[in-house]
Order: structure tokens, then sequence, then C-alpha cells
């Protein structure tokens, strides 16, 4: 059985680009992808925790992905940090569910502050901080959902979600979001990226800022490293 990360996805219609978390191509290491029917963005992304059926549904997917061969699982979304506890309970492999996780560790690296940048402010309550054992104290958010562009592609049920990108646009409101938010709190040494559809603008996103940028790439990029036998994985 070939080793490979899996990747646990909402059920999305928005495009995949190079260097989303849900394109196998923006890993340099064998992933799989996991599409947990009926995971609607709305159902994830709010203030409260995912229904309790559809944290099962993608319990069962975790527990499906390790049959498989995952040597470790990330998911689509970062407001699954929800779920960590109950999907790292569910299985006998290592599961970051959200790119918030790393926040510790993020911290102890840096002397300042973490900016945050999410697909929803308004959705990223202390509880969800606390559950990634951040406090709020530690980070300063800013938020993409006052854009149409963003609320059309990305906040909408699957059936309302826009089927193209325009990817300048979109890294334009991204790198904005980062430089207004350094330049609100200049004690930011870092950037975490809670979305996983915004690795693709890192790049971009870290000029403007001047700071180094984090994901849930790095994420699967570090559960991959701790597997020993990776070096002999073959892609599937």
């Amino acid at each position: 059985m070939s080793a490979f990360i899996a990747i646990l996805m909402l059920d999305t219609a928005f495009p995949r680009i190079i260097g989303d978390v849900g394109n196998p191509e923006s890993y340099p290491m064998p992933v799989r992808t996991y599409v947990v029917t009926g995971a609607d963005v709305p159902d994830v992304v709010r203030a409260a925790p995912p229904p309790s059926a559809l944290v099962d549904a993608f319990i069962a997917t975790a527990r499906r992905a390790q049959a498989d061969g995952a040597v470790g699982i990330v998911t689509s979304c970062g407001f699954l940090g929800h779920a960590q506890a109950a999907l790292a309970a569910s299985i006998d492999i290592p599961v970051i569910a959200s790119a918030l996780s790393l926040g510790p560790l993020i911290r102890s690296m840096h002397s300042g502050r973490i900016g945050i940048i999410t697909a929803d402010a308004t959705a990223l309550t202390t509880d969800l901080l606390k559950a990634a054992g951040l406090a709020p104290a530690d980070v300063a958010i800013a938020g993409l959902q006052d854009s149409p562009a963003w609320r059309a592609l990305i906040l909408g049920s699957k059936t309302e979600q826009a089927t193209q990108i325009d990817i300048p646009a979109i890294s334009t409101l991204v790198e904005d979001a980062g430089y207004h938010l350094t330049q609100d709190f200049p004690d930011i040494t870092a950037i975490l990226l809670e979305c996983g559809n915004l690795p693709p603008y890192t790049r971009h996103l870290s000029l403007a800022t001047d700071r180094p940028v984090y994901h849930i790439l790095h994420a699967a990029d570090f559960l991959w490293a701790a597997y020993p036998a990776r070096r002999n994985a073959p892609h599937p």
C-alpha cells in the first residue's frame, strides 16, 4: 500500500487552482483528496462548531483514508479546527484539521503577534482560537468576508459559488488585507492563513507585508516529513 497525505475536503464548486489545499498539484508529496459529500461551506464557516452529523461524516472519511494507507490528514478548511480533537481521537494517524493549529508553533518562533487572514473574521471566534491553542491577545485578524467577489467565490453554498476565479483580483484582495493588517498592528511578525484557498497568493502577500507566511500546505509538509518511509512512497 502506497503512503500518502489525505486531504478531507468540503463539498464545493469553485476552482481549485495550484496552491489551493484541494489541488493535488499543490504538493511535493503523494496526496489523495476525499470530498465529504454535503459538507457545505455555510455549515463549517460559521461561529459555531459544525453540526455533529457533519463531524461524524468527517470522522468516517478520516477512517476511510487511514484504511486506504494515509499516513497523515489535513482538511480544506481552517474552521474545522472545531473538530480537531474529535478527528484526532478517531484515528491512529496524525491529523491537522486547521492551519490555526500551527499557531502555537509560529508564536514560539516569533517575538511578536501573529496576523491571521481568514475567509470570514465574523466566524473566527475566541473558542476556535482556544481550540487551536491560541490566545486572542496573541493574534490580530483580518477577514475577507466584506468583499463581494470573495463571498460569491467562496462563502456561499455550493449551488451559489462562482465557477471561475479572477486570480489577480483575489490576489490584490489578500495583499491589501495583509498590508493593512500589518500597518494597523506593526508588532505582527508572521502571517498565518486560516483559509486553505489562500496559499496561492503567499508570495505576493509576503512581499506586500515583508513577513513570513504560513498555511495548511506547511502542515501537510510537516506530517509527510515525519513519516519514516516517505522517500520510498511512489505517487499514487
